[in-house]
Protein backbone atom coordinates (compact mmCIF):
# COMPACT_ATOMS: atom_id res chain seq x y z
CA UNK A 1 0.00 0.00 0.00
CA UNK A 2 2.09 3.06 -1.19
CA UNK A 3 1.56 6.46 -3.39
CA UNK A 4 3.35 4.44 -5.87
CA UNK A 5 6.17 7.31 -6.27
CA UNK A 6 3.83 10.71 -6.89
CA UNK A 7 6.73 12.60 -7.74
CA UNK A 8 7.27 10.73 -11.36
CA UNK A 9 3.98 10.68 -11.73
CA UNK A 10 3.76 14.92 -12.39
CA UNK A 11 5.54 14.78 -15.94
CA UNK A 12 3.38 15.39 -18.71
CA UNK A 13 3.02 11.30 -19.99
CA UNK A 14 2.71 9.97 -16.43
CA UNK A 15 -0.12 11.98 -15.75
CA UNK A 16 -1.93 10.76 -18.50
CA UNK A 17 -1.52 7.37 -17.01
CA UNK A 18 -2.25 8.96 -12.98
CA UNK A 19 -5.27 9.61 -11.10
CA UNK A 20 -5.50 10.44 -7.78
CA UNK A 21 -8.62 10.37 -5.96
CA UNK A 22 -9.56 11.88 -2.37
CA UNK A 23 -12.62 10.30 -0.67
CA UNK A 24 -12.75 12.75 2.25
CA UNK A 25 -15.36 15.18 2.86
CA UNK A 26 -16.09 17.95 1.02
CA UNK A 27 -15.07 20.29 3.60
CA UNK A 28 -11.54 18.61 4.01
CA UNK A 29 -10.95 18.67 -0.11
CA UNK A 30 -11.74 22.08 0.19
CA UNK A 31 -9.10 23.35 2.63
CA UNK A 32 -6.23 21.33 0.77
CA UNK A 33 -5.99 18.20 -0.82
CA UNK A 34 -2.90 16.74 -3.31
CA UNK A 35 -2.29 18.35 -6.25
CA UNK A 36 -4.77 17.13 -8.94
CA UNK A 37 -6.50 15.09 -6.87
CA UNK A 38 -10.10 14.92 -7.82
CA UNK A 39 -12.69 14.21 -4.99
CA UNK A 40 -14.64 11.00 -5.21
CA UNK A 41 -18.51 11.84 -4.21
CA UNK A 42 -20.88 8.96 -2.00
CA UNK A 43 -24.51 8.30 -2.61
CA UNK A 44 -26.51 5.98 -1.10
CA UNK A 45 -23.30 4.11 -0.26
CA UNK A 46 -21.86 4.40 -3.61
CA UNK A 47 -18.83 5.78 -4.75
CA UNK A 48 -19.48 8.17 -8.02
CA UNK A 49 -16.14 8.30 -10.02
CA UNK A 50 -15.72 11.96 -11.73
CA UNK A 51 -16.68 11.57 -15.13
CA UNK A 52 -13.50 13.34 -16.76
CA UNK A 53 -12.08 9.78 -15.19
CA UNK A 54 -11.48 7.09 -17.53
CA UNK A 55 -9.56 4.19 -15.66
CA UNK A 56 -9.85 1.85 -18.68
CA UNK A 57 -6.84 4.37 -19.61
CA UNK A 58 -5.34 4.99 -16.14
CA UNK A 59 -2.07 2.60 -15.30
CA UNK A 60 -1.88 4.30 -11.64
CA UNK A 61 -5.11 4.93 -9.77
CA UNK A 62 -4.43 6.39 -6.13
CA UNK A 63 -6.96 6.41 -3.53
CA UNK A 64 -6.71 8.68 -0.23
CA UNK A 65 -8.70 9.16 2.76
CA UNK A 66 -7.28 10.85 5.80
CA UNK A 67 -5.06 8.06 7.99
CA UNK A 68 -5.61 4.64 6.46
CA UNK A 69 -2.31 2.69 7.93
CA UNK A 70 -3.38 -0.91 7.31
CA UNK A 71 -5.40 -2.66 4.34
CA UNK A 72 -6.32 -4.77 6.96
CA UNK A 73 -10.13 -4.63 7.96
CA UNK A 74 -10.68 -2.47 11.17
CA UNK A 75 -12.62 -3.48 13.89
CA UNK A 76 -15.07 -1.54 16.27
CA UNK A 77 -14.79 -1.92 19.66
CA UNK A 78 -17.06 -3.95 21.93
CA UNK A 79 -17.26 -1.93 24.93
CA UNK A 80 -20.36 -0.77 26.91
CA UNK A 81 -20.69 2.22 25.71
CA UNK A 82 -20.52 1.27 21.93
CA UNK A 83 -24.54 1.68 20.06
CA UNK A 84 -25.83 -1.84 18.17
CA UNK A 85 -24.40 -0.16 14.85
CA UNK A 86 -21.08 0.07 16.18
CA UNK A 87 -20.61 -3.60 17.11
CA UNK A 88 -22.15 -5.04 13.63
CA UNK A 89 -18.64 -6.19 12.63
CA UNK A 90 -15.73 -5.07 10.42
CA UNK A 91 -15.40 -2.00 8.36
CA UNK A 92 -13.46 -0.67 5.81
CA UNK A 93 -11.59 2.35 5.77
CA UNK A 94 -13.41 5.22 3.07
CA UNK A 95 -10.01 4.60 1.36
CA UNK A 96 -10.03 0.97 1.02
CA UNK A 97 -13.81 0.70 0.66
CA UNK A 98 -13.35 2.92 -2.34
CA UNK A 99 -10.73 0.92 -3.68
CA UNK A 100 -12.67 -2.15 -3.58
CA UNK A 101 -15.31 -0.60 -5.51
CA UNK A 102 -12.67 0.69 -8.40
CA UNK A 103 -11.39 -2.60 -8.93
CA UNK A 104 -13.89 -3.90 -11.63
CA UNK A 105 -13.16 -0.58 -13.71
CA UNK A 106 -9.67 -0.73 -14.14
CA UNK A 107 -6.77 -3.67 -15.62
CA UNK A 108 -4.31 -2.05 -13.06
CA UNK A 109 -4.38 -2.55 -9.72
CA UNK A 110 -6.06 0.13 -7.25
CA UNK A 111 -3.06 1.70 -5.01
CA UNK A 112 -3.80 3.32 -1.37
CA UNK A 113 -2.10 5.94 -0.21
CA UNK A 114 -0.43 4.88 3.16
CA UNK A 115 -1.29 7.12 5.65
CA UNK A 116 -3.73 8.86 4.36
CA UNK A 117 -3.45 12.47 3.53
CA UNK A 118 -1.93 13.44 7.29
CA UNK A 119 0.95 11.42 6.48
CA UNK A 120 1.41 12.52 3.33
CA UNK A 121 0.82 16.47 3.66
CA UNK A 122 2.99 15.79 6.66
CA UNK A 123 5.81 15.02 4.75
CA UNK A 124 5.31 16.61 1.09
CA UNK A 125 3.79 19.67 2.34
CA UNK A 126 4.92 21.76 -1.19
CA UNK A 127 2.14 18.60 -3.42
CA UNK A 128 -0.75 20.24 -0.81
CA UNK A 129 -2.98 22.70 -2.63
CA UNK A 130 -6.26 24.49 -2.65
CA UNK A 131 -6.93 24.68 -6.15
CA UNK A 132 -9.45 22.69 -7.88
CA UNK A 133 -9.31 23.43 -11.80
CA UNK A 134 -6.42 23.17 -13.66
CA UNK A 135 -5.37 24.46 -17.45
CA UNK A 136 -3.42 22.34 -19.50
CA UNK A 137 -0.40 24.38 -19.70
CA UNK A 138 -0.49 24.42 -15.91
CA UNK A 139 -0.84 20.77 -16.28
CA UNK A 140 2.30 20.50 -18.49
CA UNK A 141 4.65 22.92 -16.11
CA UNK A 142 4.84 20.35 -13.38
CA UNK A 143 8.29 19.23 -13.68
CA UNK A 144 8.93 15.68 -11.51
CA UNK A 145 10.60 15.25 -8.41
CA UNK A 146 13.45 12.63 -7.47
CA UNK A 147 11.97 9.36 -6.38
CA UNK A 148 12.58 8.32 -2.67
CA UNK A 149 14.75 5.58 -2.10
CA UNK A 150 14.59 5.83 1.53
CA UNK A 151 11.92 8.31 2.79
CA UNK A 152 12.91 11.27 3.48
CA UNK A 153 16.53 10.43 3.20
CA UNK A 154 17.75 9.55 0.11
CA UNK A 155 16.73 10.34 -3.48
CA UNK A 156 17.17 9.74 -6.51
CA UNK A 157 17.46 11.87 -9.78
CA UNK A 158 18.80 13.48 -12.95
CA UNK A 159 20.93 16.51 -13.24
CA UNK A 160 18.03 19.17 -14.13
CA UNK A 161 16.27 18.02 -10.81
CA UNK A 162 20.17 18.84 -8.84
CA UNK A 163 20.38 22.23 -10.45
CA UNK A 164 16.66 23.41 -9.37
CA UNK A 165 16.71 25.23 -6.44
CA UNK A 166 13.07 24.59 -5.29
CA UNK A 167 13.46 20.66 -5.01
CA UNK A 168 16.37 21.39 -2.92
CA UNK A 169 14.19 23.54 -0.30
CA UNK A 170 11.45 21.35 -0.62
CA UNK A 171 13.39 18.11 0.06
CA UNK A 172 15.77 19.68 2.26
CA UNK A 173 18.81 18.60 -0.01
CA UNK A 174 22.00 18.77 2.27
CA UNK A 175 24.43 16.57 0.19
CA UNK A 176 24.83 15.72 -3.20
CA UNK A 177 26.32 12.66 -5.07
CA UNK A 178 27.17 13.11 -8.30
CA UNK A 179 28.00 10.57 -10.80
CA UNK A 180 28.22 12.29 -14.17
CA UNK A 181 30.38 14.63 -16.01
CA UNK A 182 28.71 17.74 -15.54
CA UNK A 183 29.09 20.27 -12.40
CA UNK A 184 26.17 21.12 -10.40
CA UNK A 185 25.56 24.65 -8.85
CA UNK A 186 25.33 23.35 -5.16
CA UNK A 187 27.83 22.60 -3.14
CA UNK A 188 30.91 23.22 -5.37
CA UNK A 189 34.15 22.98 -3.63
CA UNK A 190 32.60 21.78 -0.56
CA UNK A 191 33.89 17.99 -0.39
CA UNK A 192 32.16 17.15 3.02
CA UNK A 193 28.84 17.71 1.37
CA UNK A 194 29.45 16.67 -2.66
CA UNK A 195 30.86 13.72 -3.81
CA UNK A 196 31.69 14.24 -7.63
CA UNK A 197 32.21 10.93 -9.48
CA UNK A 198 33.44 11.82 -12.81
CA UNK A 199 32.78 9.18 -14.96
CA UNK A 200 31.20 8.84 -18.33
CA UNK A 201 27.80 7.12 -19.52
CA UNK A 202 29.17 4.48 -21.66
CA UNK A 203 30.04 0.52 -21.21
CA UNK A 204 33.53 1.34 -20.32
CA UNK A 205 32.99 3.34 -16.97
CA UNK A 206 34.50 2.57 -13.98
CA UNK A 207 32.76 2.73 -10.97
CA UNK A 208 34.08 0.23 -9.26
CA UNK A 209 37.21 2.33 -7.63
CA UNK A 210 34.81 4.70 -6.07
CA UNK A 211 32.12 2.56 -4.00
CA UNK A 212 33.69 2.38 -0.65
CA UNK A 213 33.82 5.78 -0.50
CA UNK A 214 30.22 6.55 -1.94
CA UNK A 215 29.02 3.88 0.93
CA UNK A 216 31.14 5.89 3.41
CA UNK A 217 29.76 9.25 2.21
CA UNK A 218 25.99 8.41 2.51
CA UNK A 219 26.94 6.51 5.76
CA UNK A 220 27.84 9.77 7.81
CA UNK A 221 24.95 12.19 6.25
CA UNK A 222 22.52 9.76 7.18
CA UNK A 223 24.16 9.55 10.45
CA UNK A 224 24.45 13.11 10.27
CA UNK A 225 20.43 13.40 9.66
CA UNK A 226 21.38 14.95 6.16
CA UNK A 227 18.84 14.46 3.27
CA UNK A 228 20.82 13.02 -0.02
CA UNK A 229 20.07 13.85 -3.39
CA UNK A 230 22.03 10.90 -6.10
CA UNK A 231 21.79 12.08 -9.80
CA UNK A 232 23.59 11.83 -13.16
CA UNK A 233 22.51 12.93 -16.23
CA UNK A 234 19.45 11.73 -16.99
CA UNK A 235 19.15 9.62 -13.43
CA UNK A 236 18.46 6.39 -15.51
CA UNK A 237 22.06 4.60 -15.45
CA UNK A 238 25.00 5.86 -13.48
CA UNK A 239 23.12 7.04 -10.27
CA UNK A 240 20.85 3.52 -10.15
CA UNK A 241 23.99 2.23 -10.13
CA UNK A 242 25.56 4.02 -7.41
CA UNK A 243 22.17 3.68 -5.37
CA UNK A 244 21.99 -0.63 -6.11
CA UNK A 245 25.91 -0.50 -4.55
CA UNK A 246 24.89 1.48 -1.31
CA UNK A 247 21.73 -0.79 -1.01
CA UNK A 248 23.48 -4.18 -1.71
CA UNK A 249 26.68 -2.97 1.00
CA UNK A 250 24.10 -1.40 3.70
CA UNK A 251 21.81 -4.38 3.64
CA UNK A 252 24.12 -7.04 3.14
CA UNK A 253 21.64 -8.07 0.48
CA UNK A 254 21.91 -9.45 -3.23
CA UNK A 255 22.01 -7.40 -6.67
CA UNK A 256 19.12 -9.24 -7.47
CA UNK A 257 17.45 -8.03 -4.25
CA UNK A 258 18.41 -4.36 -4.54
CA UNK A 259 17.23 -4.21 -8.42
CA UNK A 260 13.90 -5.43 -7.26
CA UNK A 261 13.60 -2.53 -4.97
CA UNK A 262 15.08 0.16 -6.43
CA UNK A 263 13.12 -1.13 -10.06
CA UNK A 264 9.98 -0.57 -7.71
CA UNK A 265 10.82 3.18 -6.48
CA UNK A 266 11.68 3.78 -10.48
CA UNK A 267 10.52 2.04 -13.13
CA UNK A 268 12.82 3.55 -15.72
CA UNK A 269 16.31 2.67 -14.09
CA UNK A 270 18.12 1.08 -16.73
CA UNK A 271 22.22 0.58 -15.57
CA UNK A 272 24.39 0.07 -18.12
CA UNK A 273 25.76 -3.90 -18.79
CA UNK A 274 29.30 -2.68 -17.97
CA UNK A 275 27.93 -1.25 -14.74
CA UNK A 276 25.64 -4.40 -13.94
CA UNK A 277 29.09 -6.60 -14.51
CA UNK A 278 30.92 -4.25 -11.93
CA UNK A 279 28.00 -4.92 -9.56
CA UNK A 280 27.84 -8.23 -9.74
CA UNK A 281 31.53 -7.85 -8.59
CA UNK A 282 30.49 -5.61 -5.62
CA UNK A 283 28.10 -8.32 -4.65
CA UNK A 284 31.11 -10.55 -4.21
CA UNK A 285 32.75 -8.51 -1.76
CA UNK A 286 29.90 -7.68 0.02
CA UNK A 287 29.10 -11.33 0.49
CA UNK A 288 32.04 -12.76 -0.31
CA UNK A 289 30.76 -14.51 -3.48
CA UNK A 290 28.46 -13.89 -6.64
CA UNK A 291 24.85 -14.68 -6.12
CA UNK A 292 22.67 -13.07 -8.94
CA UNK A 293 22.86 -14.97 -12.11
CA UNK A 294 22.62 -12.30 -14.64
CA UNK A 295 21.29 -14.77 -16.99
CA UNK A 296 17.95 -14.90 -15.53
CA UNK A 297 16.48 -11.14 -16.47
CA UNK A 298 16.90 -8.08 -13.87
CA UNK A 299 14.52 -6.29 -15.98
Amino acid sequence: MAFGRLVEFTSPYLRQLTCCMDVRSKQEYDESHVITARRVKKKANEYLIPESVDLECVKYCVVYDNNTSFLEILKHDDDDDSSDESRQGPVLGAAIQCGKALTHLTRHPIRILKGGYERFSAMYHFFRTQKIIWMPQELDAFQPYPVEIMPGKIYLGNFRQACDPKIQKDLKIKAHVNVSMETGPFFVGDADKLLHIQIEDSLEANLSPFLRHLCHFIEIHLELGSVILVFSTLGISRSCAAVLAYLMHQNEQTLKRSWAYVKKCKNNMRPNQGLVTQLLEWEKIVLGDVVTDILEPLY
